[in-house]
This record gives C-alpha cells, structure tokens and sequence, in this order.
C-alpha cells in the first residue's frame, strides 16, 4: 500500500492512498463467503454457494462494492498510521478506482481521505517558566468559615413566621404545566433556598412568599421527555424554616469532636485549613500554568471539530442545531479543546503512571460535584462506557502536575513557593535507586558491603513525597487524652482542596 500526504493547513491533511489488488483479494473472498451467507440459491445449501455462482448471480461490481466498503475503514486506518497523523473528528473518504471490474486481477485500489488532524505542538522548557498564584488565605476568617459549616452540621431547624428569604429551608408542594398538560407534581420538597439546583427562576419565586402562599413562573425543565422545553410552574412553601446554630463554646467543642476547649478545636482547624491550602497551591499552580500554555502556544483547531461539540452540547440541552446558545458556548468549546491538545502533547512527552489511587481520588471529587454517592457514581460512569475518558483526564492532569514541577510558581508577593512536586529527573534517580538495590539474595554480602560503598557513592536522593490536590488531608490522630471511639466530626469531613475546574 502507498500513501502520500498533502497537508492543507495546520490541522487539516490529504492522504491519497493506493492499495495493489492483491491485497484487497481476503476482502473479495470475505464478501463473497458473506454474499453466500445471506442469500438462497435453488441446488445449493445456504453459505455452501460456489464463488463462481456467487459472481454469476450477483455481479462482480457488487462483490467488490462489498469488499471495499468492509475493508476501506482497516486501509484508512494503516495509511493513518503510515502517514503518522493524529485524527481529529471523521474522516471524508472518496473512492476514486476500483480494480477488477473487467474481471482481471489487476490495477489498485485508489481512495482519497480528508482528514482533521491534531496540530503539533511546540512544548517550552518548563525549567523556564515561572507562574504566579494569589496563595489562599488561612486566616481567622478561614477558621470561622470551617467552624460555622461545623455548627450548621449540629444546628436545628425551627419554623419562622415571615415570608421566605435567601438561605431559609422550605418544604415545598410543585406542579409543571405546558399548554393544558400537567407534566410533573411533586410534593413536601426540601429545599434551601439558594442553592440553585433545582429549576431555573424557583429562588427568585420562593423569596418573599410565606408558608401557604403561591405563585407561577416560566421556566425550562431540567429533565424528562419534556426537558428543554419552557413550562408554567406552580409553587407553594408549605413551611418555612431556618437553621439555629449552636454557640460556639467549650461544650460544643466536646461534642462536635475530640477536644474539651473551643480554642483547641479552632487550633485543629486551623490545622486543615493549611493542608487544604497547600492542596489548593498546586490546584492553582497547575491552572494557572495551564492558562500560561494556552495564552502563549499556538494551537489550532480544527473548525469541524468546534460543531461537533456545540452540537452535541446543544443535544444534551435538549435544543436543534443552531440555536443561539452555541454561539454563546462557543469560545469556552474552542478553549476546552485546545486544553486537552495541550494536555495531550505533555502527556506524549512525559511518562506518566496513573494508579488505582489516582483514579479513585478523582472519581470521588466528581461524585462530590454530583451531588452522588461514589461507588453508585463509579456504576454509572462503568454503564455509560466512560471510565476509559476518565483514566485519560487523570493522565492528563497527572502530565501537567509532572511538567508543573520543573516550573518555578510564586505568590503576589514574588517568594517562591515550595508545592512538594517530584521532577522527572528526581524519580528518575529513586527508579535508578530502586534498581541498583540488593536482592534478599543478596542481602548477607550487601550487608558485608555497606560502609565501603557508602564511602565510595553517595546515596539516591529520595524525591519528596508528591503532593496531589485530588487527595483529601488524613483526619488528625485523636490525642492520649481521649479515649479512641469518640471520632471528631471536623476531621471525620475535612473539607476537601478546592479544585479550580479545568478547561
């Protein structure tokens, strides 16, 4: 087979491929075997036909349509690789000679292919880059923040008799409507207001109404054979409530968590807040290093591609092609898609291992941002056929945590920020190390050896342990003091790193 390449622009290429008729000959024979298969000749039994009988009863033309188009997509696929081209979006073929249609054994198989394709991307010398980060605050307000979302987890809701405001929890009674249709009702809905994951335009309704009170607003339903679609909504709080908290003082301390003083239980707090911090550095660290990439690099995509996803965003709304809203999604699509060019031109570049850890700690921060339980949100994504996209996210971002650590990252206030990444030469060195080490077999004259080789090499330097933004800070190990069972609720649900969503 021979393959030449045009390239029509960056992210664009021409394959014109030839392929000699002997090799398009197991196709022939495969789709005269299939032919045979589907088809009843009288004095034959079904898939016994000879292939001579085959070609006299259907046509050679047809016998070899069949062979070309079940073995075009394996051709494109060698002439890709051939040409070493990275595919982006679907291919356009057009068949321009098919051999043996007179009936000899002659000629080739001649197809053009237009193609997206990836741009190649000139990656910097991260030994080079310096990035900036506003370092998150631990402060006392950071420590107030965490003790009031403590307090919330112990306070009790009690009914109010005033109109409904932002942040009030109601119990609310709702009823969709389109046209003359009632489409859904549900009844005594928790709800806080505020939080806005629910439908569109309910916190602006509920507000001001007290318990009994109803109102009607417009507004797009978010799910069912119905979604996307705008419908009539009737609301009514049937209670409205607000959480009390309780005091902060000695006695909630002891029985909030394992300490008998509020300012100790502040301490450990504050304790959090710093390795939550140090996991939000590198959070930031790596967008922003990120965005340095996307700013400075040249990558373009390819126009098809852009569409493709707009409608398929579109789609999943429940709304046609060219619907005003792809424009308005359009710039981030293109910048998403750039981000993973980007991302996949580190990862070419470096080896990166992701392990069950890495994935499990990922999965459970989506499921957080879901609002699902992990292992029912790790069966969905299993059903859905997508845990194989997930694992390539996590190398991804494990890629550009690797190039993030030859890259020097500041506060605001110019200071160099240590974020405890391990370089790629330093886990080099510890997989140099690693081999170079004794054997159990070897252990009795290894041990005989020490001291001198100890004076005659200097040992590996060990990498720092590698800090991921993914992995939630380990609870702190309950004092003497206090007896083992009693568990302190802030540690038990530390708050995780704050991740700032990739494009």
């Amino acid at each position: 087979m021979k393959t030449a390449v045009e390239k029509l622009s960056p992210t664009r290429v021409k394959l014109n491929v030839e392929v000699p008729f002997d090799e398009l000959k197991p196709a022939i024979e495969a789709a005269t075997k299939k032919i045979a298969g589907q088809v009843q000749i009288p004095g034959f039994r079904k898939g016994k036909i000879p292939a001579a009988v085959v070609e006299q009863r259907f046509g050679r033309p047809a016998i070899l349509q069949e062979a070309v188009n079940d073995s075009l997509p394996t051709f494109y696929q060698q002439a890709a690789a051939e040409a070493e081209i990275k595919p982006a979006g679907r291919p356009e073929v057009e068949v321009t000679e098919v051999p043996g249609l007179d009936g000899s054994e002659d000629g080739n198989l001649v197809f053009v292919v237009e193609q997206d394709v990836r741009p190649k991307i000139s990656l910097p010398d991260f030994t080079d880059y310096t990035v900036e980060i506003e370092e998150p605050a631990v402060d006392d307000d950071a420590v107030q923040v965490r003790l009031d979302q403590l307090r919330e987890r112990f306070g009790t809701l009690v009914g109010v008799d005033r109109p409904a405001e932002d942040g009030d929890f109601v119990s609310l009674d709702m009823k969709a409507v389109i046209g003359e249709e009632e489409i859904e009702s549900v009844e005594g809905v928790s709800y806080r207001i505020g939080e806005g994951n629910m439908l569109e335009g309910l916190d602006e309704a509920l507000i001001g109404l007290s318990a009994g009170e109803t109102t009607t607003f417009v507004s797009k339903l978010a799910g069912g054979e119905h979604q996307g679609e705008e419908a009539d909504v009737t609301v009514t709080p049937q209670s409205v409530k607000v959480r009390e908290l309780p005091e902060a003082d000695d006695e909630f301390a002891e029985l909030a968590s394992e300490f008998d003083t509020i300012d100790e239980l502040k301490a450990d707090l504050r304790a959090q807040a710093e390795k939550d911090a140090a996991g939000n550095r590198v959070s930031l660290a790596r967008n922003a290093l990120l965005e340095k990439l996307l700013e400075e690099l040249d990558v373009p995509v390819p126009e098809s591609l852009i569409e493709d996803e707009v409608n398929s965003h579109l789609e999943n709304e429940g709304k046609e092609p060219g619907d005003p809203h792809g424009e308005e999604i359009r710039e981030d699509t293109t910048k998403a898609i750039r981000a993973q060019f980007v991302l996949d031109a580190l990862n070419e570049t470096r080896e990166v291992q992701v392990g069950q850890d890495d994935l499990m700690s990922y999965l459970s921060q989506l499921s957080a941002q879901y609002g699902v339980e992990p292992n029912q949100f790790i069966q969905m994504l299993a059903q859905s056929g997508q845990i194989e996209q997930i694992f390539g996210e996590v190398q991804r971002s494990k890629a550009l945590e690797v190039a993030l650590a030859d890259v020097t990252v500041k506060n605001t206030d110019g200071e160099v920020l240590d974020l405890g990444l391990t370089t790629a030469s330093e886990e080099s060195e510890d997989e140099d190390a690693a081999s170079e080490a004794p054997s159990a077999d070897e252990a009795p004259e290894a041990e005989a050896e020490t001291a001198e080789v100890a004076e005659e090499k200097p040992a590996a330097k060990k990498a720092p342990a590698k800090k991921s933004p993914a992995k939630k800070a380990p609870a702190k190990k309950a004092p003497a003091k206090k007896a083992a069972a009693k568990k302190t609720a802030a540690a038990s649900e530390d708050a995780p790193a704050e991740e700032t969503p990739e494009a």
